[in-house]
């Protein structure tokens, strides 16, 4: 079976040009990718490259630091669907984790998901900042707000995906969610690596490397 229906064809460079962008949506209409996933401000031309296939849109909401207002991470999101957006990945607020404040981190993907007017939701949990401890509830709290993955990383902190982080999210979402890996999956072996551990879906830059 190919991963092409497994991928997130990812570019969230902040130089990413236009034609990049472009190149990006062709590459995914041409391998089968599951989205294009790309900031917030490039939904309204993906959605126009990707009309008519099955390739799904895909945005970051709250990227990559995850500590704006929640009522703006809320709008951020509702105004990525209405311009287009298929799937939304937000960033949990990794501080709130931090303080143990539960509520806040739950109302906070709450808002999201409401936002999103039955979109797919993905929370980035950004696990190299999270002791497994803190993996473990901010999954919970993920299913609990009515998200539909949970997602390891931005790929922008200080570390990415890892396979023993990914077999931890998959036991304890159990069926409720499903999981994503992203950050430094480079290879067709890491791909294959996140997969055995459970993960329903690859975010990475180089996607067709990974096939």
């Amino acid at each position: 079976m190919s991963i092409a229906k497994m991928i997130d064809h990812t570019m969230l460079k902040a130089d990413a040009k236009s034609e990049t962008i472009k190149k990006y949506c062709s590459e995914a209409k041409e391998y089968g990718f599951a989205s294009v996933c790309v900031n917030t401000c490039h939904v309204p031309l993906v959605a126009k490259e990707l009309e008519g296939s099955d390739v799904k849109v895909c945005c970051v909401v709250g990227f990559p630091l995850g500590a704006m207002l929640t009522s703006a991470k809320a709008f951020e999101a509702k105004a990525a669907v209405e311009a287009g957006a298929d799937e939304v990945d937000m960033v949990i607020n990794v501080g709130a984790m931090k303080d143990e404040n539960y509520d806040f981190v739950k109302e906070d993907i709450k808002a999201v998901v409401e936002a999103s007017q039955g979109k797919v939701v993905k929370v980035i949990l950004e696990t190299c900042l999270l002791t497994k401890e803190e993996i473990v509830k901010a999954c919970e709290l993920s299913v609990e707000a009515g998200a539909d993955f949970v997602k390891t990383s931005t790929g922008f902190s200080t570390g990415g995906a890892t396979a023993e982080d990914v077999a931890l999210m998959r036991k304890t979402v159990g069926d409720k969610a499903l999981v994503k890996a992203s950050g430094g999956i480079r290879t067709p072996e890491d791909a294959k690596a996140m997969i055995d551990a459970g993960a329903d879906r690859i975010g990475a830059g180089n996607g067709i490397v990974l096939l």
